[in-house]
């Protein structure tokens, strides 16, 4: 899977597209580590745009459990934002917005 990313005032913006289910999970977090492990206590914030991002499996929520762990063990920030309303959902139901900063737009995720 690939990660279209920016950087913008100390925030690196990832932006995953389609869908993150079991068949591209294992893509997803490869193209995520590297990002994740320069996410760390005074380096780059870590924003995901997931306004591309049409469906998310239990198995991409994982992904980002464990991506959201990590950074919080280098004390780095990650976030979320953006989501799809189906994708909303799906995080509400699980209760990932409870887990992950969440965001409603990229402007208030980088405004954070």
């Amino acid at each position: 899977m690939d990660l279209a990313h920016t950087r913008i005032a100390g925030t690196t913006v990832l932006s995953p597209a389609g869908r993150i289910d079991h068949a591209t999970a294992e893509a997803f977090k490869a193209a995520l580590a590297p990002h994740v492990a320069r996410c760390a206590a005074g380096q780059d914030r870590l924003v995901l745009d997931f306004g591309a991002v049409e469906y998310i499996s239990s198995a991409g929520l994982r992904v980002l459990m464990l991506a959201a762990k990590q950074a919080k063990v280098q004390g780095g920030i990650l976030a979320v934002a953006a989501l799809q309303p189906i994708v909303r959902e799906i995080f509400e139901i699980s209760r990932f917005t409870l887990v992950l900063n969440v965001f409603a737009t990229l402007d208030e995720a980088l405004a954070a």
